[in-house]
C-alpha cells in the first residue's frame, strides 16, 4: 500500500499539472511548444535531463556493463561533447533563429525550389520514423519494468480479465520476456495493459499543458528518479557487504584479470581497441541529434535568454553525463555481483536482454516496501518524461511543418486559427503513439534497436553541425545526408555485423556525399544568407557573408574559436571528474589507485572557474 500511494501521488501531481497549465497552452504553438519561450536555463537543462533519463537507458547500461564492462559506457558519455558543443555555439543560435521546429530552420537557413519539401521531409523523418523507433525503445523498457510489478491477472476480476486476453490473443501480438515465470499470454495481456495505461497517463498531461506541463513535470521526475536511483544504489552495495565487499566478490566470481578489464574505465588491451576507439570518437558527433536537432533544440529556443540557452546545456551535461551515471555504475556492477552468470550464459543469444531486465528485478527482490515505491516512481517519472517529450516534439513537427506550412498554408492558402493548430498538435500525439506502438512489439533487445538507430542517424551528423558552421552548405547538402542515409544502412545492416565498419563506411559516405555535392549545385541566394546572418549570428567559416554586412569576416571563426575552447574546457572537468568519483567508488577493483583517482578529481575541480566564464559570453538578449 505505500508503494500504491506513492505511485498514485505522483500521477495526481502530474495530471493536475497539465491541467493548471491548459488554458496558457491553448494560445498558439509557441505557448504550447516552448511555453512562451520562458524557461530558465536551469529548467530547461533538467528537462533536457529527465527525457534522457529514460527508463531504458539503466537498463541499457546494466546490458553494456555486463557485456563489455564499465569502458562500454563510454558509448554514452562521449555524448557529452555533443551536448557542450551545442551548449557554448549552437544553444544560442537554435534561439536566435526564432523557429518552432528544427524542421523549420530549412526555410530561413536554404533557398531553391526544394525547400519546402525538404522541411516536410525532414518533419515526418525526424517527427515519425526516428521519434517513433526511440519512443518504441522506451516503450520496450516500460513492458520490462511493468511485468514485474503490475500483475493484472491478480488484481482483476475474472469477469473483466478473461474478455481481455482473449483478445489480445487472437491478435497474434507477444510481448512477454519470461522473466516472471507467467505464461506468454497473461504477460502479453498485463504488459499491454499497463503500456495503454502508462501512456493515457503521461499524454493526459502532455497534451492538455504542452511545453509548460512537460518542463514542470519534468523538474519533479528526475529528482524523483535521482532519489529513487540513489536509494536503489544505496540498498545494492549494502547486499554485497559495502563498496570493498562488491569488488572482492567480483574477484571470486570471475577471476582477478576479468573484475580488473571489467572495471576498467580505460581501455582494454587486445585487437578490439582500435575499432571500439573508432565507434566512440565518431559516435558523439555523427548521430542524429549532433547540433541538437529535436527535442534539445526545442528546450533551446523556449529558453528566457541567450545565457539561459547555455546554462541549459551545461546543466543537462553535467546532470546526464556525471550525476546520474554513478549511480547506474554502483547498481549495474552490484547486479554482476548479485547476479552472476557463466561464459556459456555469457555467450548465448539472449545475454543483452537477460542482464538488462534484472535491472528492474533487483528491485523487486531487493528493495523494501516503501523505498520500492519511491524507485517505481522514479522509473514511472524517467519512462513519462521520455514519452511526454517525444509526444510534444513529434506533434511539434505535424501541427507545424506539416499541417501548417503544408495542408493550410501552401494546399489551402490560408492561415490557420491558433486553437485550430492546439488541436492538430493534441490529436498528433495519438497518431505518434499508436506508430510506437506498432513498431515496439516488433522490438527484442534495447541494445538492438539502439545500434540501428545509432547507424541510421550517422549519415545526417555531419552536415547537420556543418550548416550552422559554413555558409556553402545548401539544399542539396542536406537531401544527399539523408538519401544516403536511408539507402546504405539497409545495405550495412545486410552486409556486415561489425559495428566499427558500420559506422565508419556511413560516416565516410554521407559526409563525402554531402560536401561534394554542395560544390556542383547552386549556393544558397545571398539574401536568405544574408538574412540568416543578421539574425542568428553563425559562427564559423561566414566569412563572405560577413564581409557583405560590412562586418570583419574574421569575426565568424574567431567566435567558433571560443566557443570551441570552452567546451573542450568544460569537457576536460566533466570527464576528469566523472573517471576521478567513479574509480573512488570502484577504488576496491584489482589495478585501482586512490590517490590517481584523487588527482582527477582535483583537476577536475579546478577547470571549473576557467570555463564557467564562458556562461553567457554569446549573451545579447537581457530581458525576457
Amino acid at each position: 500500500m505505500i508503494d500504491l500511494a506513492i505511485v498514485l501521488a505522483f500521477v495526481v501531481y502530474a495530471i493536475a499539472n497539465g491541467l493548471r497549465a491548459r488554458r496558457k497552452a491553448s494560445r498558439g504553438l509557441v505557448e504550447y511548444f516552448l511555453a512562451g519561450r520562458t524557461l530558465k536555463g536551469w529548467r530547461a537543462g533538467t528537462s533536457m535531463a529527465a527525457t534522457q533519463f529514460a527508463a531504458d537507458t539503466p537498463l541499457l547500461v546494466t546490458g553494456l556493463i555486463a557485456t563489455a564492462g564499465v569502458f562500454a559506457v563510454w558509448r554514452l558519455w562521449i555524448y557529452g561533447l555533443a551536448f557542450l558543443l551545442m551548449a557554448f555555439i549552437l544553444a544560442v543560435h537554435w534561439r536566435k533563429a526564432g523557429v518552432l521546429t528544427d524542421a523549420e530552420l530549412t526555410e530561413l537557413r536554404y533557398s531553391g525550389r526544394g525547400v519546402l519539401g525538404l522541411r516536410v521531409l525532414k518533419a515526418v523523418y525526424y517527427g515519425t520514423v526516428i521519434n517513433c523507433v526511440v519512443l518504441a525503445m522506451v516503450l520496450v523498457a516500460a513492458v520490462r519494468i511493468a511485468e514485474v510489478f503490475l500483475p493484472w491477472h491478480e488484481w482483476l476480476a475474472p469477469e473483466v480479465y478473461q474478455p481481455v486476453i482473449q483478445w489480445v490473443g487472437s491478435t497474434g501480438i507477444e510481448i512477454a520476456s519470461g522473466v516472471t515465470g507467467i505464461d506468454a499470454a497473461t504477460a502479453t495481456t498485463n504488459n499491454l495493459l499497463s503500456i495503454l495505461l502508462i501512456v493515457a497517463f503521461t499524454a493526459l498531461y502532455s497534451t492538455t499543458g504542452g511545453l509548460r506541463s512537460v518542463v514542470a513535470t519534468d523538474v519533479l521526475q528526475f529528482w524523483l528518479a535521482i532519489v529513487g536511483t540513489a536509494a536503489y544504489a544505496w540498498v545494492v552495495v549494502d547486499a554485497v557487504g559495502g563498496l570493498g565487499g562488491m569488488t572482492d566478490r567480483l574477484v571470486e566470481l570471475y577471476g582477478s584479470a576479468a573484475t580488473r578489464e571489467m572495471l576498467s574505465f580505460r581501455p582494454p588491451p587486445g585487437e578490439a581497441l582500435m575499432p571500439f576507439l573508432i565507434v566512440v570518437g565518431l559516435q558523439w558527433f555523427f548521430q542524429m541529434n549532433s547540433d541538437g536537432t529535436g527535442y534539445l533544440a526545442q528546450r533551446s529556443m523556449a529558453c528566457q535568454t541567450d545565457r539561459d540557452a547555455q546554462v541549459a546545456g551545461v546543466v543537462f551535461a553535467w546532470l546526464q553525463i556525471f550525476l546520474r551515471s554513478l549511480f547506474w555504475i554502483v547498481i549495474a556492477v552490484g547486479l554482476l555481483a548479485l547476479y552472476p552468470f557463466t561464459p556459456a550464459e555469457a555467450a548465448g543469444d539472449g545475454f543483452a536482454a537477460s542482464r538488462e531486465i534484472l535491472f528492474v528485478l533487483g528491485i523487486e527482490e531487493l528493495l523494501p516496501p516503501g523505498l520500492r515505491g519511491l524507485m517505481l516512481v522514479g522509473l514511472l517519472a524517467a519512462l513519462a518524461s521520455t514519452i511526454d517529450t517525444h509526444l510534444n516534439w513529434g506533434a511539434s513537427y505535424w501541427s507545424n511543418d506539416i499541417y501548417r506550412r503544408l495542408v493550410a498554408e501552401r494546399w489551402l492558402g490560408r492561415e490557420p486559427g491558433r486553437r485550430e493548430l492546439v488541436v492538430v498538435a493534441r490529436l498528433s500525439n495519438i497518431l505518434i503513439l499508436a506508430i510506437a506502438l506498432g513498431i515496439m512489439v516488433n522490438l527484442d533487445a534495447i541494445q538492438t534497436a539502439w545500434f540501428i538507430s545509432l547507424l541510421f542517424g550517422a549519415g545526417m551528423g555531419s552536415v547537420l553541425v556543418l550548416r550552422w558552421l559554413w555558409e556553402r552548405i545548401n539544399l542539396y547538402s542536406e537531401l544527399a545526408a539523408i538519401v544516403v542515409s536511408l539507402v546504405v544502412a539497409p545495405v550495412l545492416l545486410i552486409t556486415t555485423d561489425t559495428e566499427w565498419i558500420r559506422l565508419s563506411v556511413m560516416s565516410l559516405v554521407s559526409t563525402v556525399a554531402a560536401v561534394g555535392i554542395t560544390f556542383v549545385t547552386p549556393r544558397t541566394d545571398e539574401k536568405v544568407l544574408r538574412i540568416f546572418y543578421r539574425q542568428v549570428a553563425p559562427d564559423g567559416f561566414w566569412g563572405r557573408t560577413a564581409a557583405s554586412l560590412g562586418e570583419d569576416a574574421r569575426v565568424p571563426r574567431q567566435r567558433l574559436a571560443r566557443g570551441l575552447k570552452w567546451m573542450l574546457l568544460t569537457a576536460a572537468s566533466l570527464f576528469l571528474m566523472l573517471v576521478g568519483v567513479g574509480q573512488l567508488l570502484l577504488a576496491g577493483a584489482p589495478g585501482g589507485s586512490v590517490p590517481l583517482a584523487i588527482f582527477w578529481v582535483l583537476a577536475g575541480i579546478i577547470l571549473v572557474p576557467f570555463w564557467i566564464r564562458g556562461l553567457g559570453t554569446g549573451d545579447t538578449d537581457q530581458e525576457a
